[in-house]
């Protein structure tokens, strides 16, 4: 691939991602707002879990069929231990896959949609992103963001339907899919996340 068509492969990217925070935006999301006062402060990540932790998340859909994660907390240890937090609180329960682009990416977990559907994927809060060498191949699941590539979504994530090479290294990669791909390539925009159960 010629530098040209990288540099056209990526500027295409950041539009789709919405650097602004689009509603319907790609990956990222911008400034949460209430009332018109911006509420965007980054929250303290959780503590890694500790050794003996869940390791796997299986993701139930409402509509029936379901999909194991396998976890990697030596990659991305906060993001892990903050997605095992939300998963058993019960924080995905009733979310939707917003975006589901084929042969790119299902995206989902918003909280907005549960509560405002018109504004799935403007939602969630803030995390630092944490990069790594995971390569972002088919069945890899990772972190939206918006255009601060520090700063990651704390709930929205998604799972690549085909290898996507050109965002290893630009989003956070905390695992991958090892059973169940079927059944994320049979996701479609709506489709509820009855649950997320983690071992």
């Amino acid at each position: 691939m010629t530098r040209l068509a990288v540099l056209a492969a990526l500027l295409v990217l950041v539009a789709a991602c919405g650097g602004g925070g689009a509603p319907g935006s790609a990956y990222g999301t911008g400034p949460i707002t209430t009332g018109g006062v911006a509420t965007a402060t980054p929250t303290p990540p959780p503590s890694p879990s500790p050794s003996g932790a869940a390791q796997t998340a299986t993701v139930e859909l409402e509509k029936g069929g379901s999909f194991t994660i396998s976890l990697r907390p030596d990659k991305a240890p906060n993001t892990v231990a903050n997605f095992i937090k939300k998963a058993n609180a019960g924080d995905y329960d009733g979310t939707t896959f917003h975006r589901v682009v084929p042969g790119f990416v299902a995206q989902g977990g918003d909280p907005l949609s549960k509560t405002d559907p018109a504004r799935a994927g403007t939602g969630g809060g803030k995390q630092p992103t944490e990069l790594s060498d995971l390569p972002f191949v088919k069945g890899a699941v990772g972190i939206a963001r918006g255009g601060d590539i520090k700063v990651s979504n704390d709930a929205q994530f998604y799972v690549v339907l085909a290898d996507a090479p050109h965002l290893n290294g630009q989003y956070t990669n905390f695992g991958s899919v090892t059973s169940g791909m079927d059944v994320v390539l049979g996701i479609r925009v709506g489709d509820k996340i009855k649950t997320v159960r983690t071992d």
